[in-house]
Formats: C-alpha cells, structure tokens, sequence
C-alpha cells in the first residue's frame, strides 16, 4: 500500500511538471516565432530569450541547436494553423469568413516559413520530411474550409486546396525580406476572387 501511494504521488507530482514543460516550450516558441518574423532567423537567442522572459540557458536546454529551434518553430506553426482552421470555421459568421481568416493565419505563417524552409534546405537533411508533414497537416486543413464555403454557395467550386496553397506561397515569395511588398494585400484579393458573382 506504501509502495502504491509513493508511485502514486510521484505520478502526479510529474504531471504538472510535464505540462509546464509544455508551456515553457510553447512560450519559447512563440517567441521564437515573433523574432524570426522581426528580424530573420539568424536573430540571436539572446533576442528569444527577452521576448520569451527567459534566460538563453532555458532555450538550449530545450533546443539544443539553432536547427533544432527553428524545426521546432517550423512544427509549432504548423500545428497552430492547422487547428486554428475547425475553429475559424464554428465560430465565423460565414465559411468564407473562415477562409479568409485562415489563409491570413496561412500568409504570416508563409513569410516566417520561407526564411525557415532556407536555413534548414541548406543546414538539415530532413527537409524533405519536414515539408511533407507541412502538406499533410495543412491540405485538409485547406480543403474543409473550401468545402464548406463551397457548400453555402460562397465561393465557386473549381479549385482544389493545394492549387490555392501554392498560389498563396507564391504571392508571399519574398515578403520576409522586402517590407513594401504587402503579401497579405495581394493575397486577399486572390481569396476575394474566390467569390461567386451569380
């Protein structure tokens, strides 16, 4: 009985430590982010760090090396758009409101992830892995909420959601390094041009 209520207060003293640990994580990532988006993904750590409220040893005992930081980012982005989209899609007005909410949350993604996909094209060998998990957990993501729009009669039915992701990419095609080229502009009339006019 002893042994059973030591393990059974050692599990649940590990608990909230494994969520704290989910936390901190989460933190230094969106702060990671917010950097990499304000200054490239050569920002120094100390920079993550600061925004984090952190000192730089917090973040190397998480990410050892700056690949690993920026997978981690390039994964935590990616998670966060994807489940963003069930969301926009129960609580907009409309399914296209959806879309269109999401593919902005899908632009500022792209323009942090162009710097990313460089640094890790040239630096990490799992690339190729990376963007392949990219795709798997966007597309649905993207092909939901064109149906739905789809279904209410919003938009026009002829366009798959890889089609519209790639064109989405290309508009934010160097939007990290030119801050007079709005991508989400140009991006907001390609998605306005999605509506049905009949």
């Amino acid at each position: 009985m002893k042994d059973g209520d030591e393990a059974t207060g050692h599990t649940a003293a590990a608990r909230p430590r494994r969520a704290d640990a989910r936390r901190n994580q989460k933190s230094l990532l969106d702060a990671a982010a917010a950097v990499f988006v304000e200054a490239g993904v050569e920002a120094p750590v100390r920079d993550i760090a600061a925004r984090a409220g952190v000192g730089t040893a917090t973040i190397y005992r998480h990410f050892p090396t700056r690949a690993d930081l920026i997978i981690g980012v390039y994964r935590h982005q990616v998670e966060a758009c994807a489940e963003a989209g069930p969301d926009l899609l129960e609580n907009s007005p409309t399914p296209y409101t959806a879309l269109a909410r999401w593919i902005d949350l899908f632009v500022d993604f792209l323009v942090t992830k162009h710097g990313l996909a460089a640094v890790l094209q040239s630096d990490h060998a799992g690339f190729g892995t990376l963007h392949a998990y990219f795709l798997d957990r966007l597309v649905p993501v993207c092909a939901r909420l064109l149906d739905a729009a789809t279904a209410s009669g919003e938009i026009r039915s002829d366009l798959e959601a890889v089609a519209l992701m790639r064109g989405v990419g290309n508009l934010c095609i160097g939007a990290e390094s030119d801050p007079r080229y709005d991508a989400r502009r140009l991006v907001a009339l390609l998605v306005a041009g999605l509506r049905r006019t009949d």
